[in-house]
């Protein structure tokens, strides 16, 4: 209480000034609590830390100072986008990474904007003892958080091939080199597949995707030729390589995005026809998995498309 009423005291300009400052400098404390020590990605990361961004300037400034929403609203964004330029700067995350949890990120600094202001207008006094709690539920609930176990999700994707299941399944078992993506997603350093080779056959035998990135090791686990090829992922790697003016190799890119298996099951169809159909299990232990799964869903199902017509393609001369 006494430091914000000494804040009260400063001129417009340096209360707006030392109210961002202070908000994105314990959020940056926050963060890398959260990341490095705790080695959590989740909801008070993607959730609290940017609802604390939209709360804490606005609590700050508006204590004992009557002002504007859209006023609010400057200080929770300007907060927002200093803390998104400072992780970038001193090379925390990289601009893809940024870009993907930004719309989560943006909303949740509105909801801490208008919280803070409904707040500050109708019952300043609770609103610096509920800024120091919410200062230590952020660690708490990330430390929480790390101890729950992911879940196993899957991502199925299917194509038709005008080919008879041998000629499928020796595309399936290796594939060639394949062309440049022309999607924008594997251009921003989304890992994407180049090819695909085995050593030995049958189950045991150990089948290589070859990535961008580097290589899938799947040892078979089903060899039920022309049926089915199911493997189990041992090893992987990274699955991006971020944007950033710096070399970033942040925590998030090792074993928080997992492949645990995947299989290939041909479908005769009959009059020449096949379905061909690529399963991925998976999971993510990045939170709200409501939000993350949308985006590594929709990238699974395009590496799936890039790999699924490579091998039609090759099928079907």
């Amino acid at each position: 209480m006494k430091i914000l009423n000494r804040i009260s005291n400063f001129d417009d300009g340096k209360r707006k000034y030392f109210s961002i400052f202070i908000s994105v400098a314990i959020a940056i404390l926050l963060t890398l609590l959260g990341i490095y020590v705790i080695e959590d990605y989740g909801i008070a990361l993607f959730i609290l830390v940017p609802f604390f961004l939209g709360f804490s300037p606005v609590i700050i400034y508006g204590y004992n100072n009557d002002f504007s929403r859209s006023k609010a609203h400057e200080l929770g964004f300007l907060s927002f986008g200093i803390f998104l330029a400072c992780l970038i700067a001193f090379a925390i995350e990289g601009l893809i990474c940024i870009v993907m949890a930004l719309p989560i990120g943006l909303a949740f600094t509105w909801i801490g904007i208008l919280t803070g202001y409904f707040l500050i207008n109708n019952n300043p006094t609770k609103g610096p003892p509920t800024l120091i709690i919410f200062i230590f539920l952020i660690p708490t609930f990330s430390f929480v958080e790390s101890g729950f176990e992911p879940k196993l999700y899957t991502v199925v994707t299917s194509i038709e091939i005008n080919a008879s299941p041998e000629e499928v399944w020796k595309n399936v078992v290796e594939f060639p080199e394949l062309k440049e993506p022309t999607e924008f997603i594997f251009k921003t350093g989304i890992a994407y597949p180049i090819n695909a080779k085995i050593k030995g056959k049958g189950v045991g035998a150990i089948r290589y995707c070859n990535f961008t990135t580097g290589s899938f090791v799947e040892p078979i686990t089903k060899w039920d030729e022309p049926n089915l090829l199911a493997f189990d992922v041992l090893k992987q790697p990274l699955p991006m390589k971020e944007m950033s003016f710096w070399d970033i190799d942040a925590p998030h890119l090792h074993d928080y995005f997992v492949s645990k298996r995947g299989q290939f099951k041909i479908v005769n169809l009959g009059n020449g026809k096949v379905k061909l159909i690529g399963t991925t299990w998976y999971y993510n232990d990045i939170k709200p998995n409501f939000y993350w799964n949308i985006w590594s869903e929709n990238i699974i199902h395009k590496i799936h498309n890039r790999v699924l017509n490579h091998i039609k393609i090759n099928s079907e001369k």
